[in-house]
């Protein structure tokens, strides 16, 4: 095996050098096997590439015929985006990776489902594309977005699997506004349809998509088979998407506000609920790391330095804001490989080569170039 170079830490953390994990220097190659160099960055992947190149073309339409539609579907970027961040502080994601999450709701999730909704719509009814069609193959696109993360071996855990499931929606909401402002345009219902996608229910396709993303973090976590635990969390996706669809559709039908009024008021109770189990959740999650420290430190060779900085979560938060964007992203690399490492030691039975990955990353993370 090459051996690496010890590294330092930046100033500010006041962290001395690292050593070893128990005597050995670590590398790419796990197994005797080395890693391929991707062919793509780790934001993009191939079905991005080829469903975004015509999404980008149908986008660029649309900014040309209602050129107010795209700006304006970026705003639920800017109400959700910041939940959504705060929710993956526990343990960070690469911000490639959420690129990508975002990226494939957009031009995957979205390509797809508009050629099937577009096709159910012409065979059968729009109410049938919207109840039935929509809820089915959006959840379904969505939840690949989801699986592309697993794949990727990015999702370790429950709060994982909501971060995921919200970038992708939110990517997928944000394409699928554009059409929805484009059209009210046209029907000078802009300001009304804004007001009701953009600013009331924002986290209508984050919160359907979350089903499926708790169902596979929860058997990702348990370390059972992820198939089951992905159709029960999908089914439930589709139902609340559904549900909201009808109530939408029968509202409109029927000429009577009150249904979709009801409907609002039983979104928002929903997403309460959620969100008050997120949050509890995220508190547990936090508590277990900051608790794991110690015994991360004895096993990986932390410095007490690194000890002092994340073993508190406030004062370790306020560290890093005091760090320029460079040293951030460092930092962070070293929170999100500590997290995993006491995901992993928080469910036994432990799997040699899990370890052993996430050993190395830690390693990496901690290493700097040498001066």
């Amino acid at each position: 095996m090459a051996t690496m170079h010890a590294g330092w830490y930046p100033d500010p953390w006041n962290i001395g050098p690292f050593r070893w994990w128990d005597g050995h220097a670590w590398t790419a190659h796990v197994g005797g096997v080395a890693e391929k160099k991707p062919r793509l960055p780790m934001w993009l992947s191939v079905p991005v590439v080829l469903c975004g190149l015509p999404m980008i073309l149908i986008s660029l339409a649309l900014a040309y015929s209602a050129p107010a539609a795209i700006p304006l579907g970026f705003v639920p970027l800017l109400i959700v985006g910041p939940v959504l961040w705060w929710l993956d502080r526990v343990e960070p994601e690469p911000l490639s990776s959420r690129v990508h999450a975002v990226l494939w709701g957009g031009t995957v999730a979205a390509f797809l489902s508009s050629i099937v909704n577009t096709l159910v719509a012409i065979g059968s009814s729009e109410v049938i594309a919207a109840v039935v069609s929509a809820p089915l193959i959006e959840e379904a696109t969505k939840a690949l977005g989801i699986y592309w993360a697993l794949r990727r071996k990015e999702l370790d855990g429950v709060m994982d699997g909501v971060v995921y499931a919200g970038w992708t929606a939110l990517g997928f909401a944000i394409v699928e506004d554009f059409l929805y402002f484009a059209t009210a345009a046209e029907q000078d219902q802009l300001l009304a349809v804004f007001i009701l996608r953009a600013l009331l229910t924002p986290f209508a396709h984050p919160l359907f998509t979350a089903w499926t993303g708790i169902a596979i973090g929860l058997a990702v976590s348990k370390r059972k088979p992820v198939l089951p635990y992905a159709l029960v969390g999908y089914a439930l996706a589709v139902g609340c998407h559904a549900a909201w669809n009808g109530s939408l559709a029968l509202s409109d039908s029927m000429g009577d506000g009150a249904i979709a009024a009801i409907a609002a008021l039983l979104f928002v109770v929903l997403f309460l609920a959620v969100g008050i189990a997120l949050i509890s959740f995220r508190r547990k999650e936090q508590a277990r790391f900051t608790e794991m420290v110690p015994f991360l430190a004895s096993r990986y060779g932390l410095t007490p330095g690194e000890v002092q900085v994340f073993s508190a979560w406030r004062p370790m938060l306020k560290i890093r804001r005091g760090l320029p964007k460079s040293q951030r992203r460092h930092f962070d690399g070293v929170h999100a490989a500590l997290a995993r490492l006491a995901l992993l030691h928080h469910n036994p039975p432990i799997d040699p080569v899990s370890e052993e990955l996430l050993a190395a990353q830690l390693l990496e993370a901690r290493s700097a170039p040498s001066t």
